[in-house]
Order: C-alpha cells, then structure tokens, then sequence
C-alpha cells in the first residue's frame, strides 16, 4: 500500500478531528500542507507590542499587549443571581493607545484572577466600538510568561510572534501550535523550482522557506522566505498559463484574410472620420492574429469611448469577407441592442445584404437575445445556419444547443469580466475548428493583474480618445457636511437640460424590496448612519426628484427587473432626446451611448467600485459638450470611501485608477472575481507590488513551457501544479 506523501496527510490524522473540522471549515485548510502554506499574516516582535490605533473595526485582531488596569464592576441586572452582575473592564496598552476588553457573568472569574497589572499576553477578538472607543468583548487570551520554559515559550520559538489570519473559532495562537506540530513535515516539501532558477536568484530551498515563515529568528529570515514563496506562487501560475497558451497554439483554425475589395474595404471608404493611430495599431495586431492558422486569443483593453467597438467590428467584417461568421456576445440585453443599433447603424447599407437597397458587398446583421418573440427568433436561427447573417450580436442566449452557426470564424466578447469561462467555451464548441477569439473589456487592467488573470491572452490596448470626445468634469458632494451642494447639484442638472441637454442619475438599488435590515436595538451614532442605511434606490429617488429639485422636467427609470421591452422603449426614448433625465441602476455601466447626455449624478457614490464609477462617468462627455460627474456621497471627509471618490475625480486615467482601486482592495477580490474558476491562489505575491516578479516568472514559464511542455523533467513542479489547479481550475484552464 502506498503512503501517503507527508503534505498530503489529511488534518483530521495530525490535529484530531475537532481541530480539523474547525479548520476546513472556516479556513478552508485540508491537509498538512495546506496548513503549512497558511502564512503568518505579519509578527510581532516579543519585546514590543501592538499599535492599538491601527486595529481595524469588525475585524478579527490579535494584539500583544500590557495589563494596564484591571476593574471588577457590580450592576443591577434582573437576569444575575440576586439582581446583580459582575463585568471586569480590562484596559491594556501598547505604550501609544489604549483598548478595553470587557468581560461579563461567569465569564469573569478566570480573567479577573490572571490579568492583572503588568501582566503580558496575546489578545485575539473582534474590534467592536462602544461609547465610541474600541473595545474587544470576551476576547480570548494567552499568557506570556516571561521566560521561563513552558509551552507558550516553546510555540512561540524566537523573538518574534507570528499572527495568523485567525477566526473567531481558532485564535491565533491555537493556529502556530497546529504549525508547530506540522512543522517537521516541511522537510519533505518538493520544490517547484527548477534548480537552475532557484540557484540563479539566490532563492533559499523551499523547506527552509517554510521553516523561516513561520519561525523566524530574525526580519531577515522573513524576508528570504517572502522572496522565495512569491516565487513560487507567480512561477507556478504562469506557467499554468503557459501552458495553455502552448496548448492553444497547438490548435487548428482557419485562416481569415479579409479580401482586397470587399465589405472591410467598403466600409472604411464611407468612415466619416479617420481612424486612431492606436486603432490603427490594434487593428494590424488583430488582423495578423486573424491570418494565421491558430485561433487568436487576444484582450482588446481600452478606455470608456476609446474606439474598441470599431475595432471589433473591423475585425468582423474581414471574417465575413473571408468567408466566415462573426459572433459577439454581450452581458445583457440592454447592451446588445445597443450594440446591435449602433453596428447596423455604422454599416448602413452594407448591413442589409439580401434585401433591396443592400450594398454589393453586404450582410445581415442578426439579434439574437432570451426575450425575442418566436417569429423573429426562428429567422435569426435560419439567417444564421444558411450564412444569409454574415454578424450575430446576443446574449448568453447565444450558447443556447438550438443555435448553430454555418461557419463560426470569430468570437468577440464583450465585458469579459462578467462572463463565465463556460459561456465563453460553448460559443467556442460552435465552431467546426476553434474560432478565433477577441475578449474586449472597458476596465482598464494593469499590466500584472492582466498577465495573472489573462495570462493566457495576448494583450492590446487602446489608450487614445477619438477626436471629438469632450473631457469630463468630476466633483464630489459632500452631501451630510454640506447639503447645499447636493442643492447646486440638481440646478446644475437643470442646466444642462435648459440648454438642451440630458443627465443620468445613478443609485445603487431597485427599491421596493422586502430588505429593510433588522431593526437594530442599539441608536447608531451619526457617522454609523450613513454605512448601516440601505443604498439609496431608483423608485425613491426618481419620484423625490420628480415631485421635487427636478419638478417639471421628463424624469424615467431605467433597472434590470423591467421587461426588456420596457427597457428598450426607455432607452429608444433616451436616445431620441423624449426624456430630460434617467434615474437608473449600473444597467447603463457599460456601452450605453448618448452623445446628448452631458451630466451624471451618482447617488452614494461610495457603494461603488473605482473602476465602476470610471465606467459609469464614461457615458457622459460622449459628443461635443463637456461633460459633468458629480460623486454624491454621506461618508466623512477622512474615510477610506471618500479617499476613493477624491482619487476618482480627480484623475480621468482608468489605468491610474485601476491601480488604486486595486492597492485599496485585496487581490483575491480582483482575481477572484476577473475569472469564474480562478480562486485566487496568491497568499504571497501582491500583484501591484510584486510587478517585476511576475513578468519575469511569465517569461521563465515560457522558457520552460517551451522546451518541456509535459514538464517530464520537472516532477516538483508537475506536483506543484496539481496541487494549484483543482478540478475547478482544471476546467477554468482547459476551457479558455
């Protein structure tokens, strides 16, 4: 019988089964190894304590601290014994702040004997505030005992104490004593690193980089695991992605050179304008990608407005002329009939082949989404599998079994973001060989995020304006500090209505749901208000500003739980210039084109993403008139989400942008929800930090990819990749 590798050995066998479930539960750790690759979240140092000042709210902290006073209190309660109760208020210092913890009932005693003054310990607990200073209630503690030789000194092996990522089951302090004991199978680790890599950077051998994460002696010993385990974690992902791209180039597809005189060649000659350099540029990218006999599989980045949708239909139509069909897929209805009205509107004549008045050189551009009637659907379906509709333009309603296509040649998806990895692998399935494959996405990406998440795609990017785009004014409203500039805000609003204009107004919620939160016993103070309310909503909102600052004016909603019928009518009426004002929901976030709306208002604006806000504001400014973005928020001025909107408007750089929004967030939200499948594996590597890491682990994958695409003389590192990719992300990267 074979045994079973020690980093494979299941927690239950090691910890006991209570330890173990508690710990694959909430921490999700597994297996020996798992735990081992659990990495202290930061140290402290046995002879200094904690910075209380930094401690964040509702969050569970570990702290090491001094018993500065301790105070046994008695009070009146009908629930105690006798009608009294006890509560010992312990106040602890780190020699910069103060914190209390409380302690009440029976839970009193055993605290009120060990903590007393001048006494040190390990505080873990979740940071509340009452009476607006923080305190933790019932923390769990562990005593320091100078250094005499017991256990808490064996755990705690050197001068500096590992904090771990903890729950409020599993302290800290309980999580290193699990280590501690895991510890010796470290030894055992393999190592992904090709020998020749490792020895090359002066990369430490990865058991002792785990015997230094989690015992150092010294900073220096942090710092040469840090290296090492960073290593590791963008080596071993970019080479799952290399080894896709390989993958990937290995396959068949067809060829499409657009022909000399054909649909593209007709369509440039009746452009009202020129193209960008830059569109210029990607196009050429494209076009050579289209050329050859592996499906392209290329990232289209560009700004709000900065030309992509051109790109892609250029891109298109030399699929149609050389003989194929082109599919792009949009993330909802609103957005596909707005694609589908401005395609056929770019192509005038050249859109209407097989009917009288088309174009020698045309096709048919088709709508395909959930809600078509039967009739138009059937004649979709037809123009489809006959090749009569050279363009389709739809829904998720695309990947659909029923729909088949005569010969797929291109799929260009749209906000791939919002896109599952299986959607994006069924249209694909649709094609008799592999179709080449253009995703576009209008949140600008950084460099490292783009080769982490979309490694496996070539990357291009779209980074000038049009000529003829208007820059974008952008302001925040400080609406609880200074309510007479949410006042200025809506005469703004109707000033650019009087002058002929339009304004959206964006909130974070429908309304009318049945979510009122619990109604909470305890008063909120002031600056809890404006977090603990719900998002303002479109039903509220439009009708205050109808029956109010907007009184007179044509003011309609706009929101996802409206029949697409309804929804299209609005927008057409938007369009058309009927209403003076939209209230709506992030429905509008991406490729809504009003050249004629100049203004925008966004309603708490900080319930928003940064990079959703930079989309949002790119729908106004889209003709000749400046245009307007006021971010109307109740936060005060120091919190981190008023920081966000003051980086927001005070930059127009969606890169910029990207990059802030992304050193306020951690990067498991931004991996984690840039792919469906990808669960963020980074612990170490920080993908804004680590910039130079990464493109240079990118570029060893490929080396090594290259010359082993098996990695048969790698076994380590085979090893290492199983263990990274799943059956989840197994799929995610076969998929594509």
């Amino acid at each position: 019988m074979d045994l079973v590798p020690a980093l494979e050995e299941p927690l239950k066998k090691v910890l006991g089964p209570a330890t173990a479930k508690v710990m694959a539960e909430h921490l999700a750790l597994h297996t020996v190894g798992d735990l081992l690759h659990h990495y202290p979240r930061r140290y402290e140092e046995r002879g200094q304590l904690t910075h209380l000042a930094d401690l964040p709210l509702d969050e569970h902290a570990t702290v090491v601290a001094q018993v500065a006073d301790a105070r046994l209190l008695t009070f009146s309660s009908p629930k105690a014994p006798r009608g009294k109760g006890q509560r010992l208020e312990v106040t602890i210092t780190d020699g910069s702040g103060q914190l209390k913890l409380v302690f009440f009932g029976n839970g009193v005693h055993k605290p009120h004997k060990e903590l007393l003054p001048g006494t040190r310990a390990l505080f873990a607990g979740k940071v509340s505030v009452f009476n607006r200073r923080l305190q933790l209630a019932h923390p769990a503690y562990e005593l320091l005992r100078g250094d005499d030789v017991t256990e808490t000194v064996d755990t705690w092996a050197g001068a500096l104490i590992p904090l771990y990522p903890a729950t409020a089951k599993l302290e800290s302090w309980k999580i290193a004593k699990a280590v501690q004991t895991v510890l010796p199978s470290a030894q055992e680790a393999t190592d992904p690193l090709p020998e020749s890599l490792r020895a090359g950077r002066g990369l430490v051998p990865l058991p002792e980089a785990l015997l230094k994460i989690h015992r150092p002696h010294t900073k220096a010993d942090i710092e040469d695991a840090r290296s090492r385990l960073k290593w590791d974690e963008a080596f071993v992902l970019q080479v799952a992605l290399a080894r896709r791209r390989h993958a990937d180039a290995q396959l068949p597809a067809v060829a499409r050179k657009p022909k000399k005189d054909g649909l593209l060649s007709a369509f440039d000659a009746k452009l009202p304008f020129t193209l960008t350099e830059g569109q210029l540029k990607v196009s050429k990218e494209i076009f050579d990608d289209l050329a050859t006999e592996h499906p392209m599989h290329r990232l289209l980045q560009g700004e709000v407005g900065s030309g992509k949708t051109m790109v892609a239909l250029r891109a298109m139509l030399a699929v149609v002329d050389a003989g194929g069909q082109a599919a792009m897929l949009a993330p909802t209805e609103v957005l596909a009939q707005q694609h589908h009205r401005s395609i056929t509107e770019m192509m005038g004549e050249l859109a209407e082949g097989g009917m009288l008045g088309g174009a020698e050189h045309s096709t048919k551009v088709v709508l395909l989404t959930g809600s078509m009637g039967a009739a138009g659907r059937r004649q979709a379906l037809l123009d489809l599998v006959t090749a009569e509709a050279g363009i389709v333009i739809g829904t998720h309603a695309l990947i659909e079994d029923k729909v088949q296509f005569h010969d797929l040649g291109l799929v260009v998806v749209d906000e791939q973001h919002r896109f599952g990895v299986e959607q994006r692998d069924a249209l694909r399935g649709k094609g008799k060989q592999p179709p080449h494959l253009l995703v576009m996405t209008a949140t600008p990406i950084p460099r490292t995020v783009a080769m982490t998440v979309f490694g496996d795609l070539e990357t291009s990017v779209l980074d000038q304006l049009p000529a003829g785009r208007s820059p974008i004014a952008s302001h925040v409203v400080p609406a609880a500090d200074k309510p007479h500039f949410l006042s200025r805000a809506w005469e703004r609003v109707r000033e650019e209505v009087s002058n002929g204009h339009q304004a959206y107004v964006v909130c974070p919620r429908i309304g009318d749901e049945d979510d009122d939160p619990k109604k909470s016993k305890k008063k909120p103070s002031p600056e809890d208000d404006a977090e603990k309310r719900l998002p303002l909503a479109v039903l509220d909102i439009a009708d205050q500003l109808a029956k109010g600052p907007l009184q007179g004016l044509k003011v309609e909603v706009l929101h996802g739980r409206m029949p697409p019928d309804d929804k299209d009518a609005v927008m057409r009426r938007f369009a058309a210039g009927e209403t003076d004002v939209l209230v709506a929901t992030t429905v509008i976030e991406v490729g809504v084109n009003v050249p004629n709306a100049t203004a925008m208002v966004i309603m708490d604006a900080d319930r928003f993403g940064v990079s959703q806000l930079h989309q949002l504001r790119g729908r106004v400014g889209r003709g000749s008139a400046a245009g307007l973005c006021l971010l109307v928020t109740e936060m005060a001025e120091a919190s981190p989400a008023r920081q966000r909107l003051t980086a927001v408007a005070s930059t127009l750089d969606g890169f910029e942008l990207s990059r802030i929004d992304l050193e306020q967030r951690r990067e498991g939200d931004v991996l984690g929800q840039a792919q469906s499948g990808a669960r963020t594996s980074l612990r170490m590597l920080a993908v804004i930090d680590d910039e130079e890491i990464i493109a240079e682990a990118r570029d060893e994958a490929t080396a090594v990819v290259a010359s082993d695409p098996d990695l048969e003389h790698l076994p380590g590192l085979r090893t290492a990749l199983q263990a990274l990719l799943d059956e989840e992300r197994e799929q995610y990267l076969e998929k594509g």
